[in-house]
């Protein structure tokens, strides 16, 4: 089992995010036709470390690659993207919608130790994954002390 260091910041941003997301579905009338095109949504996002990587997975069901755009700028990653309504069926003919439908916008920090000129995205099944691997670390080395030439000893 991983040791894993507390932050109090991270359980408040968590908190934020949750509350975040019960106002903006209690808001979001989900379901009305005046609305479905208007409504806002955030894929869910689940994001882990391992020894070499740190890895962002978000759900993004029905969502095409060619829309949705991965973006670094200034060690903050950004997903954004768009979940399109079928065009083959008219807004009269549903008898309930629950899925929202929309653009998305998501922005991340990345941490100083990730390379960012690898980070890799992939996507299959609904779940876009991007991997972000860390920096080759410099490990600590013993520096060997020397003898100066030329000094003879007594």
């Amino acid at each position: 089992m991983a040791i894993i260091r507390w932050d109090p910041f991270r359980d408040l941003i968590t908190l934020r995010e949750k509350m975040n997301r019960l106002f903006e579905d209690a808001f979001t009338a989900r379901g009305e036709e005046k609305d479905l095109m208007a409504s806002t949504w955030t894929p869910s996002v689940d994001i882990y470390e391992t020894e070499n990587e740190i890895v962002l997975t978000a759900e993004v069901p029905g969502i095409e690659d060619k829309n949705i755009e991965i973006k670094i700028e200034d060690n903050t990653l950004s997903i954004k993207g768009e979940r399109k309504i079928e065009k083959d069926t008219t807004e009269e003919n549903y008898h309930r919608i629950e899925r929202a439908y929309g653009s998305f916008y998501r922005s991340f920090t990345i941490p100083h130790n990730v390379d960012q000129d690898k980070i890799q995205a992939e996507h299959e099944s609904g779940v876009l994954k991007i991997k972000m691997p860390k920096k080759a670390e410099l490990k600590p080395q013993k520096v060997k002390i020397l003898k100066p030439k030329g000094k003879n000893k007594k």
